[in-house]
């Protein structure tokens, strides 16, 4: 698959709790990512993977068309959108699993969900091409 044809910025964040792994959800960000755990950073109880990896965006576009959840990821991102910042919660334990799975709310995902954040001066160009039907 070709990379998008414009600049984009993708944050993932999670909360880590005392109970939990901090390698554990290091790995879960870096999986929906398509990358290796060592691009997360864990500060306190913060996990973080940013980047403007094209192939990160293409990873998750194919984890969306795998999932055939296009439309539920477009839905939430144009309704937690802010100027040119777009943002969505994924299912942590879905994360951890190797899935992309989208959350309509924070109870939806039991350890708390993964924040995926986008932010591009095109971003309507962006979330088209990331939720676009492609025919599979």
């Amino acid at each position: 698959m070709s990379h998008p044809e414009f600049r984009a910025r993708l944050t993932l964040e999670a909360r880590v709790s005392p109970s939990e792994d901090p390698a554990k959800v290091a790995q879960a960000l870096a999986t929906i990512a398509g990358m290796g755990p060592e691009a997360v950073s864990i500060r306190g109880e913060s996990a973080r993977l940013a980047n403007e990896d094209p192939k990160t965006l293409v990873h998750i576009r194919d984890q969306l068309r795998d999932r055939h959840v296009r439309s539920a990821a477009r839905k939430l991102l144009l309704r937690d959108r802010a100027g040119h910042s777009a943002s969505m919660m994924l299912n942590r334990q879905a994360a951890a699993a190797g899935v992309v799975a989208v959350c309509g709310s924070p109870e939806e995902s039991p350890l708390g969900p993964v924040y995926l954040t986008i932010t591009s001066e095109e971003l309507d160009k962006v979330i088209d091409w990331l939720t676009a039907y492609t025919g599979g």
